[in-house]
């Protein structure tokens, strides 16, 4: 899982992803970490303390480095970002219009999208839960909407599976921490207002303010959406 570390000399602007420190720490702790610990408070402290041995940033460190990014010559310009599927016929495509749909909504922040996607890869069938804001972020999406590349499962997502292997990955985002409940299954947990996401097809409801749709697409086995309306704390 990726740290986002800043020097004393510079920044990243990534740690505006996250509203409090303790949410840049939660990106670093894995659903294995809270099976074995029980506590996340406890979780945090070890990924503060570095011995998970990661580089991360110290309480001072993280907000001197937010107010460098916000303040720096390359602070975010949430307003000005480029919709990528602007212009784009993707009409053939039910997964890329759905997505084009929500795009500008997610790159503002009030929508939060999980993309569950089952395909082949090397001939091998897997599975992912995408963090659609985050590829967005840091990802050449406009490659996707013109149809250059197809959007597929990779092992940096929430969660990926090879269905063949039994490989399993979990991966906190910017955005969510990935959670294995034991009644619930697995949960994506919005980091902003707390909320979550259940994934699980058997459950009654996907969430507060979520709502769970399938998508029909011929190029892939499987496509469901998770949409989750977010609610920013003042």
């Amino acid at each position: 899982m990726a740290t986002t570390a800043a020097g004393a000399e510079g920044y990243d602007r990534n740690v505006l992803d996250f509203a409090t420190y303790e949410d840049y720490l939660d990106q670093q702790v894995t659903g294995e970490d809270l099976f074995f610990l029980e506590d996340q408070d406890t979780a945090r402290k070890i990924v503060e303390l570095g011995y998970k041995g990661k580089d991360v940033l110290s309480r001072e460190e993280f907000e001197a480095a937010q107010q460098l990014a916000r303040t720096g010559p390359m602070k975010r310009r949430e307003s000005a970002e480029v919709i990528c599927s602007a212009g784009k016929d993707v009409s053939d495509s039910p997964l890329l219009a759905a997505l084009a749909k929500r795009e500008e909504l997610v790159r503002t922040g009030k929508l939060a999208t999980v993309i569950f996607i089952r395909d082949y890869v090397g001939g091998q069938e897997v599975s992912s839960y995408v963090d659609f804001g985050h590829r967005l972020r840091s990802e050449n999406f406009e490659a996707y909407f013109n149809k250059e590349k197809k959007l597929l499962p990779k092992r940096s997502d929430l969660s990926y599976y090879n269905w063949k292997t039994h490989t399993l990955f979990y991966n906190n985002s910017p955005t969510f921490q990935v959670l294995a409940d034991s009644e619930l299954g697995l949960v994506m947990k919005h980091k902003r207002d707390r909320k979550a996401i259940h994934v699980d097809p058997n459950a009654a409801s996907p969430g507060d303010n979520c709502s769970r749709t399938v998508v029909p697409c011929k190029d892939y086995l499987q496509v469901v959406l998770y949409d989750h309306v977010t609610r920013r704390k003042n």
